[in-house]
């Protein structure tokens, strides 16, 4: 693919995610997402042969964003608790970043789209409550740490905590941060979250 079409490309999506900031509750129409970028429609389809394939592009790229990034979080950071944290702050500061792209993570720029793009998110936080398990039960292992909940409630209790921020900052307008206040509450939070093992005890 030559630099000019994947440049085009990305013209496309950054003009979609600012049309989602923008236009909060509006549905987009490829009409009005053409003149954005300054295009005919003709010439968005030979890009992207569908609006659903464009936002795809958007979930893509959040995606290659977050997962690359914990990537590096888990080979930097040994604690359980602090690679929960930085993980799950980086979802929050991204979505502040990125307030339009942030209406496909809540959905609700998807009302109305195909199923597949509603899976498509459904799996993007499977995938991060996975890895948050995945961390909390290498915590016994590693540090002798084990969640006070099960395994499943304890990651699902950090995700959502999270999650809920995020659902907050699209109703409010993109007015309230999804890190306000996330400092002072994650030591709430995770206050008794874990317990020592039998064999720390030792």
């Amino acid at each position: 693919m030559s630099s000019e079409k994947i440049n085009r490309r990305q013209q496309i999506l950054e003009a979609l995610a600012h049309m989602l900031e923008a236009s909060p509750g509006a549905r987009i129409t490829t009409a009005a997402l053409a003149k954005e970028v300054g295009f005919s429609e003709a010439a968005l389809y030979r890009h992207f042969p569908s609006k659903s394939k464009m936002f795809e592009g958007l979930i893509e790229f959040i995606e290659e964003t977050i997962f690359s990034r914990i990537a590096l979080i888990l080979q930097e950071e040994p604690s359980a608790l602090e690679r929960c944290q930085k993980i799950l702050h980086l979802l929050l500061a991204f979505c502040e970043r990125n307030p339009g792209i942030t209406r496909l993570l809540t959905g609700d720029a998807l009302t109305g789209e195909t199923e597949r793009l509603h899976g498509r998110i459904l799996q993007l936080f499977d995938r991060l409550e996975t890895q948050i398990r995945q961390i909390l039960r290498e915590a016994e292992l590693r540090e002798h740490l084990r969640p006070t909940l099960p395994l499943g409630g304890a990651a699902n209790l950090l995700l959502a905590s999270a999650e809920g921020r995020i659902v907050q900052y699209v109703r409010s307008g993109f007015k309230r941060k999804p890190t306000e206040y996330w400092a002072e509450q994650w030591p709430v939070l995770t206050s008794g979250f874990f317990r020592e093992t039998v064999a720390a005890a030792r």
